[in-house]
């Protein structure tokens, strides 16, 4: 299908319905400092847009229950192949069904409501100023807290997010659910160099027409992380890193991390 030229960015948040940990999660209800619940799709599409209004959004889903909740909040749906075997790849599919190419794509995490919009408008200004730039993410340093929450995580053989180490060029080298680098005697001094990737992307629309035509990597495969695949076949990501924003961007991944959701946005006054 031909793409027409469409000049700035698009937001895009994939959401599908089936989850082995939490099915149907885009519809499930989270309170804010209300009280009154929203689905966790609506809360995300508030998210971004508070982050970049005036990009167009689209929620990208392969389920119709999705699809309807997107249009009654005002929203623009388009349906996915239920074969897309992650986000990135459901990006690409729904910038092929709208038939667009524009200047960068921004892949929101439908389970990230908490994303700090300083972010994701940081890393759209960086699409828009490094034209050369195929794909770009997020990383935030750690504090001594949250460095001590993935170790532990990991010594009890749960995987408490995703670290990123980067070259001097600010690019990444290598993503793991294990802590990297490896400090064996904990941080010096109070200081933590290790980098807690979050889950934003922002990408050219080359970059995901190769993503999707390309084989997943062994790494990909092994580490369960989608973003493994531009670097196995070559492709950079520039990695913007961010100092913590006075939160925790907790994303909602277990039907457990909905409390603690739900206190932050009680925390920060969100309704």
């Amino acid at each position: 299908m031909n793409q027409a030229r469409t000049p700035g960015g698009v937001i895009v948040i994939p959401a599908r319905y089936q989850s082995a940990r939490f099915p149907g999660k885009p519809l499930a209800p989270v309170r804010g400092a209300t009280g009154i619940a929203k689905p966790l799709i609506a809360r995300s599409i508030a998210a971004a847009h508070a982050a970049r209004g005036d990009l167009p959004l689209h929620v990208a889903t392969d389920d119709q229950r999705i699809a309807d909740a997107v249009r009654n909040l005002g929203e623009t749906p388009v349906m996915t192949p239920e074969s897309c075997a992650n986000g990135t790849e459901r990006v690409a599919a729904a910038l092929e069904a709208l038939a667009i190419a524009p200047d960068y794509a921004i892949n929101f995490q439908g389970d990230a409501l908490l994303t700090p919009p300083t972010f994701v408008a940081a890393l759209a200004s960086w699409m828009e100023t490094h034209p050369d730039c195929a794909v770009a993410t997020a990383a935030m340093r750690c504090s001594p807290s949250v460095y001590t929450h993935l170790i532990a995580d990991q010594a009890a053989g749960r995987s408490g997010g995703t670290t990123v180490v980067t070259n001097a060029a600010d690019q990444a080298l290598y993503f793991s659910k294990r802590v990297l680098p490896f400090l064996p005697e904990g941080p010096k001094e109070g200081t933590v160099p290790v980098l807690l990737h979050l889950g934003l992307y922002a990408y050219r629309p080359e970059a995901l027409r190769r993503y999707r035509a390309l084989p997943a990597s062994p790494a990909e495969l092994h580490e369960g992380l989608e973003q493994l695949r531009f670097l196995h076949h070559g492709i950079p990501i520039d990695v913007l890193t961010f100092d913590p924003p006075g939160w925790d961007p907790i994303e909602l991944n277990n039907p457990t991390d909905l409390a603690p959701i739900e206190a932050m946005l009680a925390a920060r006054d969100i309704a």
